[in-house]
């Protein structure tokens, strides 16, 4: 049994902090366990979260000042790193380190253009090199690249983790975050023959609109449990209209992220809501969430699972989480607490893993879910 100390490093769309995880993984001759030693949710500094949302927003940067908040983002990183090493007894192996995702454009196939596929190009900034340095410990980060050079979308790449840690005998299951943009694993029987494959892909916005709206209209940081949503009447006939845009209809493999679901977009949903209250807008917005998720569990899973696993910052919505089990009953939808994983971490957990799988040169993506053409190491290690 091999067994390894890792600190694994997430900042999703939603560029609320850092999330750290100090996980210790178990490895009995292939099969994967983990421990959570310590997880932690560090906070941006103020002006750095406002300089990261500014560029994801598209607001025109200089080269240096793209540079220069590279190095802030890495540094933050590395201490966030340092403060949830100090939770342990022992010097950690190695850091897995996201980053900051401030721009992501999917591949895209182009038949005007003799059927050429333009790669897809990901962006995350808070570089492993810088907080190999300052951290003293080896650092694996840019993990998104090697997927996305093989023809991937580079997203979702938690669904191996997925794979690893919650794949059940007998349920089909769906792993479902709701960060600021919703994603999910479909996770078929592992005794079930191997054609059945993990299948995964982004189901549209999570919280990134919700926080968005409730800034704007109720001066809230969030929707804290869906109080604000409950008060309304959503607007079925709206989110219907909603549903049939671009994304919602295009088959997987696909991601997407705040170039989509911008402030942009957030401003033309309000133009058309004008007959609604700012109650009414807020549970039209947090049902069209619940219902971009049902949909396309409909549409583009092979069986419609047993159970929804649900993580990431939205599994503190209750109103958002009863809207879900209403729309699956009779499926069960639970936090993934209930398994002895850390919803609040559980993307930290997952890039530690994927450091692992780097270190130990197994392949980090599943083609399935990328829409890559083969399977690939993932990440660029540091010493």
């Amino acid at each position: 049994m091999n067994k390894i100390l890792v600190i694994g490093l997430m900042s999703g769309t939603s560029v609320d902090g850092i999330d750290a995880a100090l996980v210790e993984i178990c490895d009995r001759r292939g099969m994967i366990t983990t421990n959570l030693i310590a997880g932690h949710t560090y906070e941006y500094d103020a002006d750095l979260r406002k300089e990261i949302l500014a560029v994801c927003a598209g607001e025109p940067r200089s080269l240096q000042q793209i540079c220069e908040l590279d190095d802030r983002v890495a540094e933050s990183f590395a201490q966030a790193a340092i403060a949830i090493m100090e939770k342990g007894d022992r010097i950690p192996n190695l850091i897995a380190s996201h980053g900051q995702t401030v721009f992501h454009r999917p591949p895209e196939f182009r038949e005007e253009e003799d059927g050429k596929t333009e790669l897809g190009y990901s962006v995350q900034l808070g570089r492993g090199a810088v907080i190999a340095e300052l951290t003293g410990l080896k650092t694996i980060s840019d993990f998104r690249t090697a997927d996305i050079e093989a023809g991937g979308q580079g997203a979702p790449l938690v669904s191996m983790v997925d794979a690893l840690l919650l794949t059940d005998p007998h349920k089909y299951r769906a792993c479902q975050n709701i960060g600021g943009i919703s994603n999910v694993t479909y996770l078929p029987p592992s005794s079930m023959p191997k054609h059945h494959e993990v299948f995964g892909f982004d189901n549209g916005a999570g919280n990134v609109l919700l926080d968005m709206a409730v800034q704007k209209l109720f001066g809230e940081p969030f929707d804290r449990d869906g109080a604000i949503a409950r008060q309304g009447e959503a607007d079925l006939v709206l989110i219907n209209q909603w549903l049939e845009q671009e994304f919602f209809v295009t088959e997987p493999p696909k991601s997407t992220g705040r170039e989509l679901f911008s402030p942009a977009y957030l401003e033309k949903c309000l133009a058309e809501c004008h007959d609604l209250s700012n109650y009414d807008i807020m549970a039209t917005l947090t049902e069209f969430t619940a219902r971009a998720i049902y949909k396309s569990y409909n549409e583009f899973l092979p069986v419609f699972p047993d159970e929804v696993l649900i993580s990431g910052g939205g599994s503190h919505n209750r109103y958002l989480i009863e809207r879900l089990q209403e729309l699956m009953y009779p499926t069960e939808v639970m936090s993934i607490d209930k398994l002895g994983i850390s919803t609040d971490s559980k993307e930290a957990i997952a890039f530690a893993v994927l450091g692992y799988l780097r270190l130990k040169k197994r392949n980090g993506n599943l083609p399935s879910v990328t829409g890559a053409m083969r399977s690939v190491l993932l990440g660029k290690i540091f010493p």
